[in-house]
């Protein structure tokens, strides 16, 4: 399952440089994948609604492997000092999407 930032995100930035992904993003700032700029609204392939804030730091889904294939756990959420960096129910993958999701990623240079 992918991870998501809750409103209790306090702005700090730690989260963001730990990602092996590049799938965190400040509050209001257009993402990047697969070489396309998405922005709010945009139709990136999760639907930005369920994930984009303008408030705080967001976690794009459809780029988070939950840092599998690069650490044991989630580097933001180990960085995290409020503890907002939390399992995404609503984007459940297991182990073994989540490593095609990063060889996918691979594939796309990110």
């Amino acid at each position: 399952m992918a991870i998501m930032i809750t409103s209790e995100c306090i702005n700090c930035g730690a989260c963001e440089p730990e990602c092996p992904n590049t799938a965190i993003y400040e509050g209001g700032a257009n993402w990047v994948l697969a070489g396309k700029t998405y922005g709010e609204g945009d139709a990136a392939p999760s639907g930005a609604s369920e994930f984009f804030s303008g408030d705080h730091f967001y976690i794009v889904p459809d780029k988070c492997t939950e840092c599998v294939g690069f650490h044991d756990e989630p580097q933001c959420a180990a960085v995290c000092p409020v503890d907002c960096c939390v399992p995404d129910p609503n984007h459940v993958e297991d182990k073994d999407a989540l490593e095609k999701k990063k060889e996918h990623l691979d594939s796309l240079g990110r």
